[in-house]
Formats: C-alpha cells, structure tokens, sequence
C-alpha cells in the first residue's frame, strides 16, 4: 500500500475524524482539570493522572478507529462494513465541529485562568499552599512533668521549618493557643493565616520515646502525610530532622544546601541537657513571676550537662536581656551577662540565628545601632521564618535609625509570623507612630486589643498615637486604663506627663517628687524625668535628663530618641541634635 492509498484509508475508516474529536475532547477535559480541580483543592497528582491518560489513549484510539466502526447493528470491524465516501456536507459538518470545539476550548482557558487569578488574589495570597503551623503536641505520657518533653519536640520542628526561607512558618507563641488535634481546624487556618496543620502527640517512658504526627490540609481536611516514630530516646534528635524534611518536601518547598544543613543539625546530643533546655524556653515564653529566674537556673544546668550546648546560651542571654523588666534586676549587670553568653554561644555555633538576635539586642539596648542592625539582619537570613527576628530588626533598629518603610515591613511580616502575638501587633502600631502615621498607629492598636483587652502595654502605647495626634484626653484615659492593669513607673510618668500637658502642672511636679522617693530603692532612668521636665516647659532639664539616659546606657528609650514622638518639640534644639547624632552615629566595635 502507497503513502496515498494509506491516507486515503485512513480517511475511509473516519481515523482523521476520531483523532480531531479526541484532541478537542482531551483538550477540554485538560482545561477542566487544570482549571476546576484547583479551586476544589484536588490534588496535583490527579491533574497529572488525567493528562497523561489523555496522551497514552491517543495512540489506542487511533487505533481502534482503523479496526472497528460505529454502525446502527453495533460496533463492528471495519473490514466487514461496506464504508461510502463521506459528503461534502459531512466534511463541512466534522470542520464546525472543530471549529466550535475550539472555541469553546480556548473559551474555557482564558475563564479559567481568570477566574484562577481571582480566586488565589481572595483565598490563596491569604493562605498560601507553603504555610504551616505546629500546633501543641499531646503530651500521653503518665508523668505531667513529660508535657516539657512533648513542648520541646514541637518546638524543635518548627524550629528546623522556621530556618526553610521558601515556608510560611507560624510561631509557637501563636499556635500555643490551640489544643492539638482540634476540630475546627478552618477557623485556625483562618486566625493564623496557615493553609497546612501539623499536629501530633509525644509519649515518652524511660528511654523509650513514641511521637505521632499527621500533616492535614486546614481547609479541605486532606491528610498530607503521617508516621509513627517509636525510637530510643536517643534517637528524637533524628526524628525531629526527619519531621521536618518530609514536612518540607511535601510541601514541595525549595531548599537549599545550607538549609539541609540546618535542618539535620544537632543542637546537642545529651537528652537530659535538651530537656533542661526546653523547660528553661517554656518558662522564658510566661514572662511573669519568676519564670525568667526559673528559666536561667534551666539554661545553666542545660550547659552543666553539655558545655558545648551553643543554644542554651542563646537561651541564656535572651533570659538575661529581659530579667530586669520582668524581675527587677540590676539592668547593666544583666546586660553584661546577656552579651557574654549571647557571644559564647556564636562562638560554638557562628550560624546560630538565636545567637545573633540575642546579641542584637544586646547593642541596641546599649545604643549601638549600627551593630545591632547588623546581629538582627543576621538572624533573619539564618531563620527566615523567625518573628521575634523580623519584630526586633524593624521595631528596633530600622525604626529607630528613621527607615519607616523598611521598619514597617519587617513588623508587618514579624504579625504574618505571629499573628496572635500581643507584644508583636502593639509594637507594629509603636512602629507607625514612630513614622509619625498615627492614625495607622491608633487602628494597629485598637486591633491588638481586641487580641487582649488587659495588655496594658498596648494600651499605653496607644495613648502616645492619641497625645502624638492631639487627643489628650483620649491618651490619658488609656493611660489610666494601663495604670489599673499594672503598677509600672513608666505609665504612671506618662500619665503624669499627658496631664501636664493638658493644663495640670501639679501632676508632673508629684511625679518628679515620686520618682526621688523610688530612685532611693530602684533605678528611675533618666527618660522619665526628661518627658515629665519636657511637660513642664523647662527644656534645659529636659535635655540634661536625656544626656543621663546616654550615659546610663539606657537604649530602652534613648535608642529611639531621633524617632520618639514624645521629644518632637526638641528637634531643631542643637544640644539635641548633638545627641541624637551620638545615638545614631555608627560606633567603633
């Protein structure tokens, strides 16, 4: 048979007219699937099944239209069925099919593909298919004390996922406020902006240890992936690595070599030293009553147990760092001990992220910016998913070296983080006004409060947005609100100060008398005379009670002084800006 007659035939067996007909059928149940399938959440794999269906019946179909035919009696062999030549009329009929199909093909793409822009612009930009939360593993041990244990496990997955920069990585100090295993797990994807939720359970006896986790689709309650573990104690450092690598690739996330790195690293090898470690963290997260002391006598006996135990002396710096807000201790000394373990604990491990947010903190509460800046970038390139990373770079050394934007961004993304952070959504709002936006400031933190209508800190701060807008009367209401919430100098300064302002001197003037009667048991820090001398009218006192909180190194408040709307009527003074200057001068490490 000729290439001639061979086409002929095919034409003959209507081989031409099934292969059209299967490319437009196989063409629209692409569209469809590529299409429909996302917006019902189906999974990639069935979209993938169906296209490579498509392209492994063409060939059968081509073949079976050469050997069988359609006729009234049934489906019969072509060689047995007498076939005319088709008409004109047929063959134009066969081209508007086509042509129709076409059409209505092209039509379903360019549909889809908007309808596709849309629906991800108002469901998948808020949850994006690579966010994940880790919500509290069920502790189902018999001992209570194990619940430290089960606390760790999942405080060191989400760890090694919060170091992947192509994850969304929910903090803990949000995803604490869920139990595991919840039911409505919709309105938690909602409330923390995380589309995929891993949960799990821990039980722990003698060296024996069993973790159970399970990753679930939030929206759609589609179980990802889920294991048993039941390994030596020994072992729970590999299991956690493990947790975390196949948390990552089934998300399909991007990692890179360094990030495989971090994930499979070992903090520390001792399991006891880990567990000192881990309830050191946990009460570090309370922040109230002597936790933090709890948690620093953790942290020594965690390096007691593992002197190379590099985190534990990230943990014990960070605990050092706020001992003197939450336990009234002596501010310069703590901060010496927190910069010594902060750099001890680099000196094990250079790419500890924690290290360098530590250290950070550290600089800016001794004034040095530049540094500080330095340590935060850092840790957000080393933990990319890290809140309290994001939160400290923007609110701290961005904002107070005058670069809003970028200030801006970095809290913005430190709330996406952490959504439900208290202290995070305040400071987001301390960050606008310090760009002196206030009414953003004022709505940011309004908002905070509807997280917690008793966090006196987010409502002292939104009476600076109200005084900062004019609002007296506003501001001192919110003031006294924090007053009643907790018996703090600084409030009762600003409460003080706002009076004054508003026409009652006296108010500043017994303040100014309290703060000699406390400064003969407790530090009074220069700042709060300097705001209540400010509401007086007297500048000169003012300026000499902010030049005090330079030399005290008060970074605390004088860090931010070029920035701080409560000092705005100095600008312009030259004795300030010679001290502002000092402050946001780079200095010499």
């Amino acid at each position: 048979m000729n290439l001639s007659n061979f086409l002929a035939e095919l034409k003959r067996r209507n081989v031409y007219k099934v292969a059209v007909a299967y490319a437009i059928v196989g063409w629209l149940l692409v569209q469809i699937a590529t299409q429909v399938f996302p917006f019902f959440e189906i999974p990639n794999w069935a979209v993938r099944l169906i296209v490579l269906a498509i392209v492994i019946g063409f060939p059968i179909a081509l073949v079976l239209a050469w050997a069988f035919e359609l006729t009234p009696e049934g489906i019969k062999r072509t060689e047995d069925v007498d076939l005319p030549a088709g008409s004109g009329s047929k063959k134009r009929t066969w081209i508007y099919v086509a042509v129709i199909g076409a059409a209505f093909s092209i039509g379903l793409f360019f549909i889809g593909r908007y309808t596709g822009r849309n629906s991800s612009s108002a469901s998948s930009t808020e949850l994006s298919a690579k966010s994940i939360a880790v919500l509290p593993f069920d502790n189902l041990s018999r001992d209570p004390d194990n619940a430290f244990f089960a606390e760790g496990v999942q405080d060191e997955i989400l760890t090694r996922l919060a170091k992947v920069a192509d994850l969304k990585v929910i903090a803990r100090s949000s995803t604490q406020k869920f139990k595991s295993a919840p039911e409505n797990l919709p309105d938690i994807a909602k409330q923390l902006g995380a589309l995929n939720i891993l949960e799990g359970s821990v039980q722990k006896v003698n060296d024996q240890v069993r973790v159970n986790v399970q990753l679930i689709n939030a929206l759609t309650n589609a179980h990802l992936w889920a294991e048993i573990y039941d390994r030596k104690l020994s072992d729970i450092f590999a299991v956690q690595s493990d947790i975390a690598k196949t948390v990552a690739d089934t998300l399909q996330a991007k990692l890179t070599g360094s990030e495989k790195q971090l994930i499979a690293a070992q903090a520390t090898t001792d399991t006891a030293a880990y567990e000192f470690y881990h309830k050191g963290r946990s009460l570090w997260e309370k922040r109230s009553g002597d936790n933090i002391p709890k948690a620093i006598a953790f942290y020594k006996q965690a390096i007691e147990r593992d002197p190379n135990y590099a985190l534990a002396y990230a943990g014990l710096a960070s605990a050092y760092i706020i001992l003197p807000f939450w336990a009234g201790a002596d501010r310069l000394d703590a901060y010496s001990k927190a910069e010594d373990a902060a750099l001890k604990a680099l000196h094990l491990d250079s790419n500890l992220a924690e290290g360098h947010l530590a250290l950070g903190k550290v600089y800016f509460w001794k004034i040095d910016l530049a540094a500080s800046l330095r340590e935060y970038q850092r840790a957000t390139e080393l933990k990319p998913n890290d809140a309290g990373a994001h939160h400290w770079l923007g609110n701290d050394a961005l904002a107070a070296l005058g670069r809003f934007e970028e200030a801006i961004a970095e809290v913005k993304r430190a709330v996406e983080l952490d959504p439900l952070s208290p202290v995070i959504n305040t400071d987001l709002g301390t960050t606008f006004y310090y760009a002196h936006r206030y009414d953003e400031s004022a709505r940011q933190l309004r908002k905070t409060l509807e997280i917690d209508p008793t966090f006196f800190y987010a409502h002292f701060n939104l009476g600076i947005a109200l005084q900062a807008k004019g609002d007296l009367s506003g501001a001192i209401s919110e003031y006294e609100k924090a007053k009643q919430l907790s018996d703090n100098t600084f409030v009762s300064t600003l409460c003080a100060q706002a009076k004054a302002h508003a026409g009652d001197k006296d108010a500043a003037l017994r303040m100014l008398s309290d703060l000699d009667k406390i400064s003969q048991s407790r530090e009074v820090l220069g700042y709060y005379r300097a705001l209540l001398y400010l509401s007086l009218n007297n500048r000169d006192e003012a300026l000499h009670w902010l030049e005090q909180g330079l030399k005290e190194r008060d970074g605390a408040d004088i860090s931010w002084i070029n920035v701080d709307p409560l000092l705005d009527s100095l600008h312009g003074d030259p004795r300030f800006e010679a001290l502002v200057q000092k402050v946001v001068a780079p200095k010499t490490q």
